[in-house]
């Protein structure tokens, strides 16, 4: 007979359970949309702006977008729960993508780049999933808890750019079909957030513990290197896959060709999600996230060896693979590094600076892409030279984190 004293650790795990399915299914509908835009945007930005230099401004918008949400939208949900923010998110990838659609109809790359901005407010939100994964997951379960929402990437890297390839020209404009199956995908996603099961955080009250200043969390050694390696991570794939369309077709394939990069790319930042936390549970998370670094160098070194299809492909799955390690490994050392009342004003000012970086990534993409040489391939190396000095900062602040007593 089942100790009754047991029945409410039973009930919090199977919902906590329940919460990461809904997550995973979020992140395969929903997160869709990424590849169709990083696939579309910047050849979609080529035939619209006077500039090729602004190629890459409409994905920079994006992660504009995502970084003025962050903090806003993190308060937003310690306030009125999950469900509500993530609702509110897929509402406003709805509208971006209406707004980016009309602008690609009426040929106005002011009015795409709007849709862009609108999107991003999605694109944050959907960067909370992973800390939701670990709102009511157990220590032991969180690493594995945010892998797997992350591995719900693995089913929207097969969906976001099959749906390109049918949908960039099945109208007279060219890839305004695919901005209205981001509009579709949005609605249909939003429903899955009435079915979470996430307690709203417990009304703050003058006798609340208050936490540590956002300047006083950033100073504390974990956190500072979760979030120097997740910016790194996330800002070198966005540096490297915003130029891959451009780069792919520029040198001499098809957009179908950089759709499937894209898309091998994407399975590869989300496929090793399944083991991701059960590798971090057992080598510990510095070493994984060494090992993201290690494996983001490989994919600089690949790309700068050649333009084949081959190569593109290799880069771009080790860049995918590297990501997550990087990425996954951060959130998970993050995660465990700061209070639940502190996880408001923490997660908004991480993804803040994470986006941040990302947004000044996207921007150089295109000028190191377009305007840095005479011809794409002399871009494309100066892309990925780019990565260099970054990933030496990333690989030493984790040395010196490693060297450090855990209790320091």
């Amino acid at each position: 007979m089942t100790d009754s004293a047991s029945l409410p650790s039973q009930r919090s795990i199977r919902s906590a359970k329940r919460n990461v399915l809904i997550l995973v299914f979020a992140q395969a509908i929903l997160g869709s949309q990424m590849p169709m835009i990083f696939v579309v945007g910047g050849l979609a930005g080529q035939t619209l702006a006077s500039n090729a230099c602004f190629a890459t401004l409409p994905i920079s918008l994006i992660v504009l977008g995502s970084m003025v949400a962050a903090n806003p939208l993190s308060l937003f949900m310690q306030r009125f729960g999950r469900s509500a923010g993530f609702f509110l998110g897929a509402l406003a990838g709805a509208l971006g993508g209406i707004i980016g659609a009309y602008g690609l109809y009426v040929a106005s790359f002011p009015v795409y780049l709007a849709g862009s901005f609108v999107t991003g407010f999605y694109f944050s939100s959907q960067g909370f999933y992973r800390f939701a994964a670990a709102d009511t997951a157990s220590d032991s379960f969180r690493p594995k808890a945010i892998s797997y929402v992350m591995a719900g990437g693995l089913a929207s890297a097969i969906i976001g750019p099959q749906l390109v390839k049918v949908s960039a020209d099945a109208m007279i404009t060219p890839f305004l079909g695919t901005y209205f199956g981001v509009v579709l995908l949005n609605l249909l996603g939003s429903m899955l957030f009435f079915l979470l099961d996430i307690p709203k955080p417990a009304a703050s009250n003058p006798d609340s513990p208050k936490g540590r200043t956002r300047w006083e969390l950033i100073r504390t050694p974990r956190i500072a290197v979760s979030v120097i390696c997740a910016a790194i991570s996330y800002a070198l794939m966005n540096l490297v896959m915003t130029s891959t369309p451009l780069a792919v077709v520029g040198c001499g394939f098809t957009q179908n060709n950089a759709a499937d990069i894209v898309s091998a790319h994407v399975l590869a930042m989300f496929a090793p999600s399944f083991f991701t936390g059960h590798l971090i549970a057992r080598f510990g998370v510095e070493r994984i996230m060494g090992t993201g670094m290690a494996i983001l160098a490989c994919a600089g070194i690949v790309a700068l060896g050649g333009v084949d299809l081959t190569n593109f492909f290799i880069a771009l799955i080790l860049l995918g693979l590297g990501w997550n390690f990087g990425f996954i490994g951060a959130t998970a050392m993050l995660a465990e590094s700061h209070e639940p009342h502190e996880r408001g004003r923490m997660q908004g000012f991480n993804d803040l600076i994470i986006f941040g970086s990302v947004t000044i990534a996207s921007l150089a993409s295109g000028g190191l892409m377009n305007c840095s040489g005479s011809t794409p391939l002399e871009g494309w190396a100066a892309v990925n030279y780019a990565m260099i000095p970054f990933l030496v900062f990333a690989g030493a602040s984790i040395l010196w984190l490693s060297h450090r007593p855990r209790d320091a």
